[in-house]
């Protein structure tokens, strides 16, 4: 498998860099200077009320959010990071919408910026469907340093796959 597949559309000179960090054994060294402890947003019930929070901030005329979760069944090194969904239901003659946003349970263990960014990220969903330059306009709109984040949240998923676990208890 491609280590380096999470980072596969960024340019041959960054991908060149990442495999160096990879080669020297300096991949684990970046991220925790950069990051070095995890966030404290432990439960489903404490991602309910952070990401909330941001919604009230960032997003107060969008639609309701009806449920935010931690899922363990969401394969980060396989799927996605976080899923937003759309659920409709019919009852009766009306059609009834809920807004769920779900987080790999593998962010349980990450420094709040990656949680955060992951968070803006299912956010930016619930106006832009789509990958585009509006959903990319509104995330950097709520986190201003998005990029940065997406691309060191790419490099902790590599991390996660190539050696394992990345913040021990020591870390907790």
């Amino acid at each position: 498998m491609d280590k380096l597949r999470y980072i596969s559309g960024y340019p041959e000179p960054v991908r060149a860099q990442v495999q160096q960090l990879i080669s020297q054994n300096k991949l684990a060294d970046y991220l925790l200077e950069k990051y070095p402890k995890v966030h404290e947003v432990k439960s489903s019930k404490a991602l309910y009320a952070y990401i909330f929070a941001l919604k009230n901030q960032f997003m107060r005329k969008s639609g309701p959010l009806s449920k935010v979760i931690y899922d363990d069944k969401l394969d980060v090194l396989h799927q996605a990071l976080g899923l937003h969904s759309l659920v409709v239901r019919a009852q009766g003659t009306k059609l009834k919408a809920k807004n769920e946003i779900r987080i790999a349970a593998v962010f349980k263990t990450a420094p709040i910026e990656f949680l955060h960014m992951i968070s803006v990220h299912e956010l930016a969903h619930l106006k832009e469907k789509q990958h585009n330059k509006a959903f990319y306009k509104l995330c950097e709109y709520m986190e201003p340093n998005y990029q940065q984040l997406e691309f060191d949240t790419r490099l902790y998923m590599i991390y996660l796959e190539s050696f394992g676990e990345l913040y021990t208890r020591k870390f907790l």
